[in-house]
């Protein structure tokens, strides 16, 4: 029996990867990429030789079998996203659940994410959060922002440049135009930048400076302002 390794990879800084990490998939015998381009960087820049198959969310439910097959057969795979940990708004739960079911040994190695950083430099209460990640883009998203519009700890999401402004405007609409907000984007990369203020003054900020790169978005709870 094989086993399967769950390795988070930088966010962004090429620096912030752990020797472990860069041990197992030196060792590893496939690589499952989201992005073979993207990995390839972080591969050549740690001259990590080890083979490379694309698994993403388009492909996943179809190589969930032959993935198993090769790890029952023996084989260690290890498997990346384009970056932070497999399984955090990325693919990568599909297949830890179904080598569970096999029996197979799941190692999952600790490492970047990108809501612990925001979370901890947002200034906003940290010991108690919940993360939604990426919101759906349409059907579902007002039922699961009404489910948490009376939730007293930080919460948490992911969002896109293009869909950045439209959110802070429905997050200000719903939540409140002063609840307090951090938007942090660019984490560990050289434009790093986080705003921090009411959810009115931050719609305000990103309709003069057009969002770029990719965001994380805290709201202080209910009654945590």
């Amino acid at each position: 029996m094989g086993e399967l390794f769950i390795v988070p990879t930088p966010i962004g800084n090429l620096a912030d990867i752990t020797y472990r990490a860069v041990a197992v998939l030196k060792s590893a015998e496939l690589i499952l990429a989201e992005d073979t381009r993207t990995s390839s960087k972080l591969l050549n820049h740690y001259e990590i030789k080890t083979p490379m198959q694309a698994y993403h969310m388009h492909n996943e439910h179809r190589k969930l079998d032959e993935v198993c097959s090769k790890l029952n057969a023996g084989m260690s795979i290890a498997i990346i996203s384009d970056a932070g940990t497999p399984g955090i708004s990325d693919p990568g739960f599909l297949l830890v659940r179904q080598a569970l079911s096999l029996n197979i040994k799941v190692t999952c190695l600790p490492g970047p994410t990108a809501l612990i950083p925001a979370l901890v430099q947002s200034g906003l209460t940290s010991d108690r959060f919940i993360f939604e990640g990426f919101l759906p883009p349409k059907k579902g998203r007002n039922k699961r922002l009404q489910n948490i519009v009376n939730e007293t700890r930080t919460l948490i999401f992911y969002e896109s440049p293009h869909k950045l402004l439209k959110t802070l405007i429905q997050f200000s609409e719903l939540f409140g135009a002063d609840r307090t907000v951090a938007v942090s984007r660019e984490l560990s990369k050289m434009f790093e930048e986080t705003f921090r203020g009411k959810l009115s003054e931050a719609v305000d900020y990103f309709s003069a400076h057009p969002p770029k790169g990719e965001f994380v978005i805290c709201v202080a709870g209910l009654q945590n302002k």
